[in-house]
């Protein structure tokens, strides 16, 4: 979880879009972050504190004093959070932080927050655009750490414009950005391969492999844990996807090929754990082929090598990271395999191990770099993948 730890203080204010909020208290909470929640009064008209403090787990604060007339203290939550998120900020909140009017816990906390202040603003087109919301925007850009949006967008009015709340999960992903700049991957683009692929021989039938796609998944999730931007191009399979990562599904290999290749330039490297087909349908019909009483001979023709395509324009400051699934001879073929495709490490696996190979949780396998075989003893999946990445940090920051 990328915000394992992190205090995120959530400030919505009274906007239409005030109802996200809820969505991105939640996915705030899903990355692991500490999540405490203070609303405007109008805010409360819009969504329901009770929602925000499910999903938070801990009490909202909409007002100075509780209705026990107990002081809820603004000094507090300010030094308690890593960061204030405002979300939405709407035209009179934001005109309360660039004048200095205190009306509400949310403008309190503001004025008195040690943390840094993220916003992002929501309201109709024509009160963005107004010269005096502008002006008010313009002086925060020097007090507040980020400013997130507005988007563009159909509005509640039924105007089209700008004025529109950021996606929640956007948002997500900027908290991070600002809160993770410190983590080992950050920045890093890093594609990861994952699943198998289908290979059609018609609109009912395919070629394809056992692959669950598990491997690939706890790889790019331990990648993003660590600050990476990653890009999941997945084949067909039914496995939970963790927030933060950029999903490409694909089916054939041939589409697992173009959305690599598309990706690969601006990446610090790629880590191939698909299973994709070596040889697909030579001729593929458009109608289900129907039962005779004679054979039928399926004329097969090869994929396109995406390691062995990668391999050959891989940069100096590129890694490439494959796995090798193997049944006999297992070293020397993935030797071969690292050689020929111009491969920084190759991860071999194999069917004759007990509890390694497809659809389990765990694995056991061993790295195979140009200079060294390194064996790993039986683990899950999940704690492969964290030797794993810190094989590839090895390789991002040689």
């Amino acid at each position: 979880m990328r915000l394992s730890g992190k205090n995120i203080l959530l400030g919505i204010t009274g906007s239409i879009s005030a109802y996200k909020a809820a969505d991105l208290c939640r996915l705030l909470v899903k990355e692991g972050a500490n999540v405490r929640v203070i609303m405007t009064p109008s805010a409360t008209e819009f969504i329901s504190p009770l929602t925000l403090s499910t999903l938070s787990k801990n009490p909202v604060f909409h007002s100075m004093v509780s209705e026990d007339e107990t002081w809820n203290n603004h000094v507090e939550l300010g030094l308690w959070a890593d960061l204030l998120v405002i979300a939405p900020a709407s035209a009179n909140t934001i005109a309360h932080f660039a004048t200095g009017i205190c009306e509400s816990i949310v403008d309190a906390v503001y004025l008195s927050a040690r943390c840094p202040v993220m916003i992002a603003p929501a309201m109709d087109h024509d009160m963005f655009l107004h010269e005096s919301t502008q002006e008010n925007l313009k002086k925060l850009t020097t007090r507040i750490h980020k400013i997130v949006g507005p988007a563009q967008g159909e509005l509640a009015s039924g105007l089209v414009g700008e004025g529109r709340l950021v996606e929640p999960i956007d948002i997500v992903n900027e908290v991070v950005n600002f809160l993770c700049s410190d983590l080992p991957l950050h920045g890093q683009k890093i594609i990861v391969t994952a699943g198998p692929t289908r290979e059609a021989i018609d609109p009912v039938r395919y070629i394809s492999n056992h692959s669950t796609g598990k491997m690939g998944v706890a790889i790019a999730k331990e990648l993003a844990d660590n600050g990476a931007d990653v890009i999941l191009v997945l084949g067909p399979v039914s496995i939970e996807i963790p927030r933060g990562i950029t999903v490409i599904s694909v089916n054939s290999a041939l589409e697992m090929y173009e959305a690599v290749m598309t990706n690969f330039e601006n990446a610090a490297g790629a880590v191939l754990t698909a299973a994709v087909a070596d040889y697909t349908p030579e001729v593929t019909s458009s109608t289900k082929i129907k039962k005779s009483d004679s054979d039928m001979n399926l004329s097969l023709i090869k994929t396109k090598d995406i390691a062995a395509s990668l391999g050959q324009i891989k940069k100096n400051n590129q890694f490439l990271v494959g796995f090798a699934l193997e049944t006999n001879d297992e070293i020397n073929n993935a030797k071969n395999k690292l050689n020929a495709k111009n491969l920084d490490l190759i991860i071999l696996n194999s069917l004759n191990d007990e509890g390694a190979g497809f659809g389990t949780d765990t694995n056991k396998i061993t790295f195979i770099s140009h200079t060294e075989t390194t064996e790993l003893p039986l683990k899950l999946k999940t704690d492969l993948a964290k030797d794993i990445v810190k094989k590839i940090k090895e390789f991002v920051h040689a």
